[in-house]
């Protein structure tokens, strides 16, 4: 009888230990998965957004625009006689610029003694993107990659030839609005349009330096 109630009382303190360590960290667990589950529950899209900002690098705002700025495109706008919208290579514009009335002087690139076409295309080139060009139109425009008429933009370098068989005879830069600027042999360093008749007549191609 003795025996029979120890092996009871045995019987009874297993199966509370049992429910101890099995059914209360069960019980434990799942509320713990639940307590974890509510915040995300409520963690909206917003906050998400909210969160990756705070992690995220904060961009860099770009330059702005300053008073003398302002007045540099200004001042070259009305030089130049161009609509600039104030994004070109500054330096560019105040380099051709110092150019203006240079005369023209056959196989000299001279601010001062003057120039022929390919001298002050390949003095500008050097003065401004510190590349050296071929003294020579045709050889020129071997060391540029050709770009589409209408897809020419400021500091690419115009060619032009009489007849699709005569050799290049001219170069000069493009500026902006069909206006670019050379070395002529009547009239020296000044601007003109590929839209005059001449001009517009002999146009070949032109070429981007890379």
């Amino acid at each position: 009888m003795i025996k029979s109630i120890t092996l009871s009382v045995f019987a009874l303190i297993s199966l509370a230990l049992s429910y101890f360590y099995e059914v209360i960290p069960a019980a434990d667990t799942s509320a713990a998965t639940a307590a974890a589950a509510a915040p995300a529950a409520s963690f909206s899209g917003a906050d998400m957004v909210n969160t990756l900002q705070l992690r995220l690098p904060p961009e860099e705002a770009p330059d702005a625009l300053t008073a003398t700025d302002s007045l540099f495109y200004e001042r070259y706008s009305q030089k130049l006689g161009l609509n600039l919208d104030y994004s070109e290579d500054r330096k560019l514009l105040k380099t051709v610029t110092a150019w203006l009335g240079t005369p023209y002087r056959y196989g000299s690139s001279s601010k001062k003694k003057g120039t022929d076409c390919s001298g002050f295309v390949s003095s500008i080139y050097r003065e401004v993107y510190g590349i050296n060009l071929t003294h020579s139109s045709h050889s020129m425009f071997q060391q540029v990659e050709r770009v589409r008429k209408d897809s020419i933009r400021t500091g690419d370098i115009v060619f032009f030839r009489r007849s699709p068989k005569q050799p290049i005879f001219h170069v000069g830069i493009y500026l902006k609005g069909n206006k670019f600027i050379h070395s002529a042999s009547k009239g020296g360093v000044r601007i003109s349009s590929l839209k005059e008749p001449f001009y517009n007549r002999n146009y070949f191609a032109a070429g981007r330096v890379n």
